[in-house]
C-alpha cells in the first residue's frame, strides 16, 4: 500500500501551507541522519511527501490520483511529482550527497546544473564548529537540590589576537589569483547524471574571491586555537541518570568567525548509600524494633534533603510492607510536587 503523505507528515488533508511547512521542518530535524537517532528512511520519505504537498498544483494532483500521478503539471520536472529543484536545496531540505560518492559532491553537480539555469545558490564559505558531548558525574543530593558546575574541557576556541577572523581586516584584501576573484572555480565531471560543469569554492580563497594581505600567524589564519574551554552548567533539581543537557552554541570554535556547535552533557548520578531512586521515588532501608512497632510507636527517617520525619506504624501492618511518605521523593523535573519516599523497615526481633 503507497504511503500516505498527510500520515507521513502528520497533519490534515485540509492543512494549510504553514502547517505543512512547520510539521516538515520539525519532522526532517528529528530524523535527519546526520543526528543521534536519526532515520534515513524515514528523513527521506519526509522530504518526498513536502516536496509534493508544498505545492499546490502537485498536492491537487496526488489528492486526485494518489502517489502513482504523472507529474507532468506544475514545472515537475524528473516526473512521479519527484521536484528536482527542491532536490537541489541541500540547505533546506538537508540533503547530504550520502550514498552517490563515486560521483563527487552530489551537491555540487546539481549547483552547476541550476547555476546553468540562472539560479544561483548562496555558498557557505566555512563550516560551523563541531558539537562536543561530555559526561558530569553528579550526587543524589545535588540531583535532589540542583546545583551549576563549571565544566571544563579542551576545545578549539577563538583566537583572541585576530578576533576569530584568521586575518586582519584593517590590513586590506587581494584578488585571489586561484579564481580570478570569483569565489569559485569551474570544472567538467562525468556522473551517471551525464557530464556536468561543476562550479566549486576556490580552496585557496575558501569561496571569498578575496585573501587577506596579512593572516595571523598565532592561529595559522584559522581563526581558532585549542584550548580549555570553561562553561558554566546548571543542573534543574530532579534530573535523572542519563539525561542529555543541551547548551547551544557551547561546543567548537568554526573556521575563520563561523558559528560554534552545541555542547551536550550527559548527567550520571552517582549511587548513594542510603537511598535508591525509582524514577521520582525514593527507597530507604531503616532498621526498627519489633517491640516499638507493636507499641505503634514512630520510626525516625532521615530524608534526602538532610531532615528526618517521624512515620506512625498504621494499626494491621504487615510485616514486609513498606511505609509511605508522599511528597518525599525527588522533585519532579519540569513539574510541580515531588515523588514518594517508600521505607522498607529491617525489623529486629529482641534477644530476650
Amino acid at each position: 500500500m503507497p504511503d500516505d503523505y498527510y500520515k507521513i507528515l502528520g497533519v490534515e488533508k485540509g492543512a494549510s501551507e504553514e502547517d505543512i511547512k512547520s510539521a516538515y521542518r520539525k519532522l526532517a530535524h528529528k530524523y535527519h541522519p546526520d543526528k543521534a537517532g536519526g532515520d534515513d528512511t524515514m528523513f527521506k520519505k519526509i522530504n518526498e511527501a513536502y516536496q509534493v504537498l508544498s505545492n499546490r498544483e502537485r498536492r491537487a494532483q496526488y489528492d486526485r490520483f494518489g502517489k502513482a500521478f504523472d507529474g507532468s503539471g506544475g514545472g515537475t520536472h524528473g516526473g512521479a511529482g519527484f521536484d528536482w529543484r527542491n532536490f537541489a536545496d541541500g540547505v533546506e531540505f538537508g540533503f547530504d550527497g550520502r550514498g552517490f560518492e563515486d560521483v563527487g559532491n552530489i551537491s555540487e553537480i546539481f549547483d552547476a546544473f541550476f547555476e546553468g539555469m540562472g539560479v544561483k545558490r548562496k555558498r557557505r564559505a566555512y563550516e560551523r564548529g563541531a558539537d562536543l558531548e561530555l559526561t558530569e558525574t553528579i550526587t543524589l543530593e545535588e540531583a535532589f537540590r540542583g546545583t551549576v558546575k563549571s565544566v571544563k574541557f579542551k576545545a578549539f576556541v577563538a583566537c583572541e589576537k585576530c578576533a576569530g577572523l584568521g586575518h586582519f581586516p584593517k590590513e586590506g584584501f587581494t584578488d585571489c589569483a586561484a579564481c580570478d576573484g570569483r569565489g569559485e572555480i569551474q570544472e567538467s565531471r562525468r556522473s551517471f547524471f551525464g557530464d556536468f560543469t561543476q562550479v566549486r569554492a576556490c580552496a585557496k580563497c575558501r569561496g571569498m574571491g578575496k585573501i587577506a594581505k596579512k593572516m595571523c600567524a598565532a592561529c595559522s589564519g584559522v581563526g581558532r586555537v585549542s584550548s580549555e574551554k570553561a562553561v558554566e552548567l546548571t543542573i534543574a533539581p530532579g534530573i535523572d541518570d542519563g539525561q542529555v543537557i543541551k547548551v547551544s552554541k557551547a561546543g567548537e570554535i568554526g573556521e575563520r568567525g563561523a558559528e560554534p556547535g552545541d555542547l551536550y552533557v550527559r548527567i550520571r548520578v552517582k549511587p548513594h548509600e542510603i537511598f535508591r531512586r525509582d524514577g521520582e521515588n525514593l527507597i530507604v532501608k531503616q532498621e526498627a524494633n519489633l517491640i516499638d512497632l507493636l507499641a505503634h510507636r514512630s520510626v525516625e527517617v532521615k530524608t534526602i534533603g538532610g531532615g528526618k520525619l517521624q512515620l506512625e506504624v498504621p494499626p494491621g501492618f504487615r510485616l514486609g510492607e513498606k511505609l509511605i511518605a508522599s511528597g518525599e521523593g525527588m522533585p519532579r523535573l519540569g513539574g510541580f510536587g515531588r515523588g514518594k519516599l517508600f521505607v522498607d523497615l529491617d525489623v529486629r526481633v529482641p534477644k530476650k
